[in-house]
């Protein structure tokens, strides 16, 4: 028996650090199954499978603006140091795909940063969730969030920020439904919480009560305006279709 990531060095000629790098990420299997622990103890004669991560592409710049079509398990502040004179806007969670937006210049970023505190920027998103949303659904509900460790939000009426998500039902496959989710404010996890709230969790994450396993939390950031500025990033394959 031997720890997961220590295997995985040697099977791929890495370093034990960038071993345990990609397994945190999400992007290793065994099998069907990711492999969630890095220090969890397995098989000297386990065989690995590395998901291959897309690229990220840029969906247009100019002096003021870079709007980026994130791929899933990339973090946004990797984008963020890879981008010369760059500052995010805002930051979508790792297994989130699509629109990211970064500021070019101090005045700029100031006054997107005002419009994103005033809800004044418009962001939806595409989503398969469990169970079947036939009709329109409006959540209000307010989100704290603890941020101890690995962050988690959960609904608390008492001490809660205001949240608001409205849902639409695009397709359904199974048990599954694909929605499109339109959000006014931005609070940690506000989409996984409220959809896990009314009982549709998003595929995929385990976090907030989802029981499907799958290579990433099935969500994507499919527009966002801004100012005179509007932005589209096209659906990935496993958002397109469910399987």
């Amino acid at each position: 028996m031997e720890k997961a990531y220590k295997l995985l060095a040697k099977q791929q000629g890495i370093s034990n650090k960038k071993a345990k790098e990609i397994i945190d990420r999400g992007l290793v299997f065994v099998g069907d199954k990711k492999v969630k622990i890095a220090r969890a103890e397995l098989a000297d004669d386990t065989r690995f499978r590395v998901e291959d991560v897309a690229d990220v592409k840029i969906l247009y710049e100019d002096d003021n603006i870079v709007a980026i079509n994130k791929p899933a398990q990339v973090d946004s502040y990797d984008i963020q140091d890879a981008i010369d004179g760059a500052e995010l806007l805002h930051r979508l969670d790792r297994d989130t795909s699509g629109v990211l937006l970064l500021g070019r210049n101090r005045e700029f970023i100031d006054d997107a940063i005002n419009e994103f505190k005033n809800r004044r920027v418009k962001k939806e998103y595409v989503a398969w969730v469990e169970g079947v949303i036939y009709e329109e659904i409006e959540i209000d509900a307010p989100i704290l969030t603890i941020k101890k460790g690995k962050a988690f939000s959960k609904i608390d009426d008492t001490k809660g920020k205001k949240a608001y998500t409205k849902v639409k039902p695009l397709e359904i496959q199974g048990k599954k439904s694909k929605v499109s989710i339109e959000i006014k404010t931005g609070r940690t996890h506000q989409i996984r919480v409220h959809l896990a709230h009314i009982g549709h969790p998003i595929v995929g994450d385990e976090q907030y009560g989802s029981r499907t396993q799958t290579k990433r939390i099935l969500l994507h950031s499919a527009k966002m305006a801004i100012f005179n500025y509007a932005f589209e990033a096209a659906e990935p394959k496993d958002i397109l279709r469910y399987k």
